[in-house]
């Protein structure tokens, strides 16, 4: 499918038939759609509160399975779950033991996390079918949801928590991310689509030797934002690829604004377009760990599969020429997730040979924060570009 520009406010894939909860409230039976992308399960019950509800009662009541329905002044409905947060995030009274290594730290740090959000995700509100909500002194969030979730024909509930994720999206791709690889030129990520704040990667793209520019292909393309330095940096024609309709709408944008739409063409299939290619751009996501959420498909791979299998196609697809550049972190192998060998025995079992590789440091706040659970393996992080080009083998 390629996307002809210029491209819709936002393309979103729903599901077919979403989930409907019920409830009862002031005498009527009531039915609204489930919206949620971060793997929570519905709640089986529905309760209608308050600004009469505790915090405490919140807790208890959602710890027994009930979804709560929030009625009351939205500002109160925010302070509530920040309550909420604290509380769950409270250290238990019998202090869990040290962690023996990094890997249990993350794991650890992983489950918390899970249930924080499991808690997190049982306050909700109605939002109805013009993407307006009803609570007292709420804001106008019509433009936020629709760029967010396309129009919608019938009221929903979502959590809390989850709106504010869509509110803060819509400010991101409003204000957009300023790239210091395009000029400081903005970048603007939609809704669901993972915003390029690591510019350590983005520059080892911007300062890799390039050795022609008649053609490349980006796969798992996002924002585009590999696909613009690319385009900045002379290349003729970009095929950008990405299953998620909205990260194509979103690189589409991007592309149209700062003026590439003739280089970048955009394709959503999984990984590579048909034909070859004397360079392949890919940044697949970096942890060996389920995904937990929409976004996270962007970080997290079970089992390294997109990994392998982007590693595997590259005989069919890079010309005899031709490179390959996967840009990586080793965060994984500080976790203890993979081994330092593992990464590279699986470029040799794809018919491929390291040219070279170049790496950056990372120059995000959690790097730094000492306080972080994960620091001592963060701040050993590098991230970097293997340069991989066919073995004579796969050649032949």
């Amino acid at each position: 499918m390629k996307i002809d520009f210029p491209t819709p406010v936002a393309l979103t894939a729903q599901a077919d038939t979403p989930s409907l909860l019920s409830w009862h409230e002031n005498e009527n039976n009531k039915v609204a759609e489930w919206r949620c992308e971060n793997g929570s399960q519905p709640p089986t019950t529905i309760l209608v509160v308050d600004d009469n509800v505790s915090v405490n009662e919140a807790f208890r009541l959602i710890n027994e399975g009930h979804g709560l329905l929030w009625r009351g002044d939205y500002h109160n409905g925010r302070q509530l779950l920040l309550n909420l947060s604290k509380k769950v995030s409270k250290p238990p009274r019998n202090p869990l033991p040290v962690p023996n290594s990094a890997l249990e730290s993350f794991e650890r740090n992983r489950q918390q996390n899970r249930k924080k959000a499991e808690v997190l995700s049982k306050l909700l509100l109605e939002v109805d079918g013009n993407h307006q909500l009803s609570n007292r002194r709420a804001p106008d969030v019509r433009v936020a949801c629709e760029q967010a979730f396309g129009q919608v024909q019938h009221p929903y509930l979502i959590a809390l928590k989850d709106l504010l994720g869509v509110i803060g999206a819509y400010e991101w791709r409003k204000n957009g991310v300023p790239i210091a690889a395009l000029n400081q030129k903005t970048v603007h990520p939609h809704y669901g689509v993972f915003s390029p704040v690591r510019g350590e990667y983005v520059k080892l793209v911007l300062d890799a030797p390039l050795k022609q520019k008649a053609l490349a292909f980006d796969i798992g393309t996002g924002t585009g934002i590999l696909s613009l330095v690319l385009a900045k940096r002379g290349v003729k024609q970009i095929i950008a690829t990405d299953i998620s309709d909205r990260a194509l709408s979103c690189a589409a944008e991007n592309a149209a604004r700062l003026g590439y739409q003739e280089q970048i063409s955009l394709l959503k299939t999984n990984l590579f377009p048909e034909g070859k290619a004397p360079l392949i751009v890919c940044n697949p996501p970096w942890i060996p760990a389920q995904p937990t959420s929409l976004l996270e498909y962007a970080v997290y791979d079970p089992n390294s599969q997109m990994l392998k299998q982007f590693l595997a196609g590259l005989k069919d697809h890079l010309t005899v020429d031709g490179e390959a550049w996967l840009i990586m972190s080793d965060l994984a192998e500080h976790l203890g997730m993979r081994s330092r060998g593992e990464l590279q025995n699986w470029i040799t079992e794809a018919g491929l040979t390291i040219v070279g590789r170049i790496g950056a440091r990372p120059t995000h706040p959690k790097s730094k924060d000492t306080s972080n659970p994960l620091y001592i393996a963060r701040s050993k992080e590098v991230t970097s570009l293997w340069r991989l080009a066919l073995t004579k083998a796969s050649n032949e």
